[in-house]
């Protein structure tokens, strides 16, 4: 086994505290990536608030991160000593269902293991994330880290970016295309830069109105109040494409009813139970969909086009000593527009 430093939660403690970890010998198609900077995600926080105590095991959260290749397994051949790679919330999955086949690896129908709080498909160990100095990962699930790409301004690229990614371009947003985000966090401000740089008129839908200036900023041509019942209705039946990222449970009919004829409105903020009236789908024949993650042709193809466009999170960097104050913040959405962690203070 190796050893490295991390942040973990264990017993009834809500904060999270230094300690020693185990990784894994390399396997043959490992890697063994030094983390540089990691993102903190609302997952990251669900997970740790969740915690039933002293009963649950032992919790290592962060799933977005960058960082450098220290060793390798005998069988691989893609990576060298010394890569910058990325890595994302998926670590492995059967590579053998019609969705693997398919390069949706998100979509596993075995499950995805996941870079913390999964199961290890050989060991059957728990995965502990990346608040920590090292992570092993499969090769098969760390991605090149493009030229130009700051790492601790991409490390959140790899779960907020590619869950936004995948709709817009399965939905395929392009010049043409009018596009509404509704809410401006960590996966909405990235859903703008990106459907912009996708050619689309873009618009932000937001209860605070005073990020109008921050909207244009990011590249949005505008900005509806959602607190503003005159502004919704003028905006009815507008938008090709809605992506939803409010983290909070939420109502969808009013979001539904910016979205035209035929359009559609992904729903990828809130994960939890949603009541959809019918009639707000049956007028104007809108769609109702929503995705998670991304599979590894997305994941790479986002990074590079990330690169070519110049697109990276907004971030707060902080050390990692500091990630409980991070997790309080982001408690009280006191983020602009993510939080990454450097994990270099755990050396």
């Amino acid at each position: 086994m190796r050893t490295t430093m991390g942040w973990q939660a264990a017993g009834p403690a809500r904060a999270l505290r230094r300690a020693p970890l185990e990784r894994r010998d390399l396997r043959p198609d490992d890697l063994a990536v030094r983390v540089d900077y990691c993102g903190v995600c609302h997952t990251d926080l669900h997970a740790v608030d969740g915690r039933d105590g002293a009963a649950d095991a032992l919790l290592v959260p962060g799933h977005e991160f960058t960082g450098v290749v220290t060793a390798t397994g005998d069988e691989v051949t893609g990576f060298a000593v010394g890569d910058p790679v990325a890595v994302g919330n998926i670590v492995d999955s059967c590579g053998a269902c019609a969705m693997c086949r398919g390069g949706q690896e998100n979509f596993c129908h075995a499950f995805p293991t996941l870079t913390y709080g999964g199961t290890d498909r050989h060991d059957g160990s728990a995965t502990l994330g990346a608040f920590s100095r090292e992570y092993v990962v499969r090769d098969r699930f760390a991605y090149p880290l493009p030229a130009g790409l700051d790492p601790a301004a991409a490390a959140p690229l790899l779960c907020a970016g590619i869950t936004v990614w995948e709709p817009l371009r399965a939905l395929g947003v392009g010049p043409r295309t009018r596009v509404a985000v509704a809410g401006l966090g960590g996966l909405g401000h990235l859903a703008v830069k990106l459907a912009v740089a996708l050619g689309a008129e873009t618009t932000v839908v937001s209860r605070s109105p005073d990020k109008a200036e921050d909207a244009r900023r990011l590249g949005a041509h505008g900005l509806v109040a959602s607190c503003e019942p005159e502004q919704m209705a003028a905006a009815r039946d507008r938008f090709d494409v809605v992506i939803d990222t409010i983290s909070a449970p939420h109502d969808l009919g009013p979001y539904l009813g910016l979205v035209a004829m035929d359009g559609t409105l992904s729903h990828v903020g809130h994960l939890g139970p949603v009541t959809v009236e019918t009639i707000d789908l049956l007028v104007g024949r809108k769609k109702l969909s929503s995705a998670g993650s991304g599979g590894r042709p997305a994941t790479a193809a986002m990074l590079d086009f990330c690169a070519e466009h110049g697109i990276s999170a907004d971030i707060e960097l902080l050390p990692s000593a500091r990630v409980n104050e991070a997790l309080d913040r982001l408690r009280r959405n006191e983020v602009h527009y993510r939080f990454v962690l450097d994990m270099s203070d755990l050396d």
